[in-house]
């Protein structure tokens, strides 16, 4: 009886284990790449964070929808070079078996890895550029721009700014083409609005001293200085900002695309009373604070960045899909990714747009005062909600061929 019982229970677990091999061999083995800023100016809001926020999405699909799963992890700096950008993808996807690539940082490396992702039919996800260019007439049918773009983060600074009677502007611009995207939309939003552009000026990317730029923006008069950068440009810009007196001279300070990993490097001393606009705060509501102690806990004791959470949001989202399709072809998966709801502790309200574009609601901050901080990451209070709908350029505008009219 006995060994009937130990033969039975045998079976069983040979049985599950069989059945097990067998669902697992209905799922492809997957790569991801990691794409980013591992050493420059946007390293912080990327970086390394955003393989840590891969590896929490690898890790919670293998729990659930990915059980079995071969899934693979690699990451490379693009040092914020277009041709180097370009010259890694290639190498993961002609000899390194990369099925899908994710984060990407910079925009001229965004455009770039785009191509040769459509060229290859390999998805490719951007959680760091801005540019919207790569859901415009660069858009891809295995392309998605998963967080903020330079749209989102104009369309609610400007509404603000100016309606609070900010009507003058003046911009501070890197010089390439995601600070000529921030501020071409961001021109646009104003004057649409009623406000103008008295003048503007462009900055090289890692620029250490703004000193001329910010004499220029102050003898202009304007209302409004505007900062179309991001990264270290951006905490460069602002300290010297506070310097040059800007702010103490009457002229208001709008930065239009900051990160969390900047207003830590900035302090709220000299970070206080901005304005801006993000597409994920560590501290939202429980989900997000569950989420980013997890994050915390895994890399640095740090809290995550909007990108570093798009990261986890997007390789959670491909892994679902991958697994849902039993297959990495970019375009089976990349309709499985639009069929397939974004259900994640990242984004509120989120659906993929034909053009590749992922809306989700938005929201606009301002950075407190040290004295209504709490301590620790206690950085930022919710002024307004801006929907989904309203966040990101309308698909009727879109220059995207994927879009019918």
């Amino acid at each position: 009886m006995k060994l009937h019982a130990r033969g039975l229970a045998a079976g069983l677990c040979l049985g599950a284990l069989l059945m097990s091999q067998a669902q697992a061999a209905d799922k492809p083995p997957v790569k991801i790449g990691i794409l980013t800023d591992m050493s420059g100016t946007y390293a912080g809001m990327g970086g390394a964070g955003s393989v840590a926020a891969a590896q929490l999405a690898i890790d919670d699909c293998l729990a659930a929808e990915c059980k079995g799963m071969k899934i693979d992890l690699v990451s490379a700096d693009n040092q914020n070079k277009a041709d180097v950008g370009a010259a890694k993808a290639r190498e993961w996807f002609d000899r390194d078996g990369v099925t899908a690539i994710a984060d990407l940082t910079n925009s001229a490396v965004a455009l770039a890895v785009q191509g040769i992702a459509r060229e290859k039919n390999k998805v490719v996800m951007f959680s760091g550029p801005a540019t919207t260019a790569l859901t415009n007439k660069e858009c891809s049918p295995v392309g998605f721009h998963w967080m903020f773009d330079t749209y989102s983060q104009s369309a609610g600074g400007a509404k603000a700014t100016v309606r609070s009677g900010g009507k003058s502007w003046y911009f501070i611009t890197v010089d390439y083409a995601f600070g000529h995207s921030l501020e071409a939309d961001t021109v646009k939003a104003v004057q649409a609005l009623g406000g103008t552009v008295v003048g503007s000026v462009r900055h090289p990317l890692n620029a250490p001293d703004f000193a001329s730029y910010l004499l220029q923006a102050q003898s202009s008069k304007a209302q409004v200085v505007a900062l179309a950068n991001g990264g270290q440009d951006t905490v460069n810009a602002v300290k010297q900002a506070r310097e040059f007196g800007i702010v103490a001279g009457g002229q208001r300070l709008v930065s239009l695309l900051i990160f969390l990993s900047d207003l830590r490097a900035l302090g709220l001393e000299n970070a206080q009373g901005l304005s801006y606009v993000d597409g994920f705060y560590w501290d939202f509501d429980d989900a997000s604070r569950a989420w980013s102690t997890r994050f915390e806990k895994a890399f640095r004791g740090l809290k995550p960045t909007m990108t570093q959470a798009g990261v986890y949001s997007s390789v959670l989202h491909y892994l679902r899909a991958t697994a849902a399709a039993g297959s990495t072809d970019g375009k089976v998966v990349a309709d499985k990714m639009r069929e397939l709801p974004i259900k994640d502790p990242i984004m509120r309200n989120a659906s993929i747009r034909p053009d590749g574009r992922v809306i989700h609601d938005m929201y606009l901050y301002e950075v407190k005062k040290p004295a209504d901080s709490k301590g620790g990451w206690d950085y930022s209070k919710l002024v307004a909600t801006i929907p989904a709908a309203e966040a990101f350029q309308p698909l009727a505008d879109s220059g995207c061929p994927l879009v019918k009219k």
